[in-house]
């Protein structure tokens, strides 16, 4: 079993800056690809940014591009996003997941909410 724990939402001004963390904990050897999502309130949950294993190969959702980055440090577990620039539109629960063989594991989000 694998655990996530996010943190570091909060309430931020447009043209701010967050930075959430991921902390994974239990069964962790064997998770390969890493993730953000989020869910604003009367949408679908959607990708925001993704991690391969070793870090060599992230993917972001076009709204996010240039502002959002995505890093993970596999010796302490954790997985990173750190936005930039942030927009009214970013306002949602943010998710990290990870993949481990056929199981693929989620937090439980953290809130970001930019204000205009």
């Amino acid at each position: 079993q694998v655990r996530l724990v996010e943190s570091g939402g909060g309430l931020v001004q447009a043209g701010g800056s967050l930075r959430l963390s991921c902390a994974a904990s239990g069964f962790t050897s064997g998770i390969s690809k890493m993730g953000w999502y989020r869910q604003a309130p009367g949408n679908q949950r959607e990708l925001v940014a993704s991690i391969t294993t070793n870090g060599g190969s992230t993917d972001y959702a076009d709204s996010v591009k240039g502002r959002f980055t995505v890093s993970r440090d596999n010796a302490k577990n954790t997985l990173y996003l750190q936005m930039n620039s942030l927009k009214p539109e970013d306002t949602a629960l943010y998710y990290c997941n990870a993949n481990k063989f056929r199981t693929t594991y989620w937090g439980q989000g953290t809130q970001v909410t930019v204000s205009s």
